[in-house]
């Protein structure tokens, strides 16, 4: 990854180079990756990072991670509807989830059971909260060791790193909001161009004033219970396909 972190590094001199990076991404996808390659550098015990991303409709997926065996991690957990990254991705969870030794008892047993069988026993999710609020965009930066193997100081690192990410989806929820409103507006402007000419046609075949053929157009919406702009939609391409006399 360019302008990485290096093992040699001081945390100050990684985190920054990671801001770097993040701030050439050319998107949230890319970001969200250089922030969990990051992790496995920037946090010592960590063996398999992954993303998880929960959307406005609850859905949850893992767009990047630096293993195959951390993506079916992820996805034990979100098929099971329980586990530490799917607790630290809703809306009310907690700050972080740490669980040290995934062999005894768990609230997750077969995300757990699936973690052991690979070889690992800890595993830390942090959320990745977006600033404001209701967010559309949560997730989290999941973390798996071996047993035991997440310290005090790996945990300090995940919640420095989860910052960046935080900032990422922040990037991603503006983004949408952004798309919605162009795609709305958009919308809204067609809407208003194909209701102009089925008051047009109206008003040829009609002899009907302006103000009159709107009103047959929205009479004939209610009494059908069709939008306004799909009645206008099927006036206009009828009035297209019979030929001129």
């Amino acid at each position: 990854m360019r302008g990485a972190a290096r093992p040699g590094d001081g945390l100050g001199e990684q985190l920054a180079a990671l801001t770097r990076v993040l701030l050439d991404a050319a998107t949230v996808e890319q970001a969200l990756r250089q922030v969990a390659s990051a992790a496995v550098v920037v946090i010592p015990h960590s063996e398999l990072v992954s993303v998880t991303v929960r959307d406005q409709a609850g859905r949850y997926s893992t767009p990047f991670q630096t293993g195959a065996v951390a993506a079916e991690l992820d996805r034990a957990q979100y098929e099971a509807g329980r586990g530490p990254c799917v607790d630290a991705a809703r809306p009310d969870g907690p700050g972080y989830t740490l669980a040290q030794d995934l062999s005894g008892t768990t609230p997750w047993p077969q995300f757990a059971a699936a973690a052991t069988r690979h070889g690992f026993g800890s595993v830390l999710s942090t959320a990745l909260q977006p600033a404001g609020e209701p967010a559309a965009i949560r997730g989290a930066l999941n973390v798996y060791s071996h047993r035991d193997g997440i310290t005090e100081d790996d945990r300090h690192r995940a919640l420095l790193l989860a910052t960046h990410g935080s900032l990422a989806l922040a990037r991603s929820q503006a983004a949408e909001v952004a798309e919605l409103r162009d795609a709305h507006l958009h919308r809204a402007i067609e809407s208003r161009d194909v209701i102009g000419q089925a008051k047009g046609i109206l008003m040829a075949r009609q002899g009907l004033t302006a103000e009159r053929a709107f009103e047959v157009l929205r009479r004939t919406s209610q009494d059908l219970n069709v939008k306004l702009a799909d009645i206008a939609t099927t006036l206009v391409d009828r009035h297209r396909r019979v030929p001129p006399r």
